[in-house]
């Protein structure tokens, strides 16, 4: 077997693989969008919210259509040897290719600034939120698990919907959760808020999504110089 001929068939087989991850992920977004209801009685108290997933079965419908394409443009244009699908294959990655490192640039220059806006939003934010049981429910979980009070500490908790309507703060602002937590128990206790944890989380899934985006970027630059490798052998085969 000839070097082409092994180029070729990988080429073949790489957008093969895209083609049907394409498929599953647009049968999964069109599942999504029409049976969507199924997915917002399984949410139950937080079906207002699940319109949300309703709206990812759209953007997986379109992310599933461009790798099918995509998938077809690899497939026949090195089963073919169609020098145009080639170069329009690999126009197309190049593109993809360019628009992750300008978001990767873009994500990079404004990480710095993130701390910031997410403190500016952080208070208003739990403070608008912690409206009813569902949420407080979610939150006292979450700042049980953590051992946390708040973004910045207890005075997230002054004048919001759960101090008015309990007359004290959520349990874990007070040392070893002890409820009812008054507002001077919880200023005597000084349990830090949740804001750091939740930042060196982001932080850590930030890494992983940057290992993902990098394999896969390590992907489209093979698949970029597996399709001009075809498509300068075709013209090396014509001549």
């Amino acid at each position: 077997m000839g070097c082409f001929t092994f180029v070729k068939m990988m080429m073949v087989l790489f957008n093969l693989l895209i083609f049907l991850g394409g498929l599953t992920l647009l049968a999964m977004g069109i599942w999504v969008s029409v049976d969507g209801g199924s997915f917002l009685k399984l949410l139950g108290p937080f079906s207002s919210q699940g319109m949300q997933f309703v709206n990812v079965g759209f953007f997986c419908i379109a992310i599933g259509a461009a790798l099918v394409l995509l998938g077809l443009l690899g497939c026949c244009g090195a089963q073919k040897e169609s020098k145009c699908l080639l170069l329009t294959f690999f126009s197309i990655v190049l593109i993809i290719f360019i628009a992750e490192v300008a978001a990767g640039v873009v994500a990079l220059a404004y990480s710095s600034f993130a701390e910031g806006i997410l403190k500016a939003w952080a208070t208003p934010a739990l403070q608008k939120v912690w409206q009813g049981p569902v949420v407080t429910k979610i939150w006292n979980t979450a700042m049980s698990q953590l051992k946390c009070c708040g973004f910045t500490n207890y005075t997230d908790f002054e004048g919001s919907w759960f101090e008015k309507e309990n007359g004290f703060l959520p349990p874990s602002c007070c040392w070893a959760n002890i409820s009812p937590c008054s507002l001077m128990e919880a200023k005597r206790s000084a349990v830090q808020g949740c804001f750091q944890d939740i930042l060196d989380n982001l932080k850590e899934h930030a890494n992983i999504v940057g290992g993902i985006a990098s394999g896969i970027g390590g992907l489209e630059l093979a698949a970029m110089a597996v399709s001009i490798y075809l498509y300068c052998h075709l013209d090396a085969r014509v001549s």
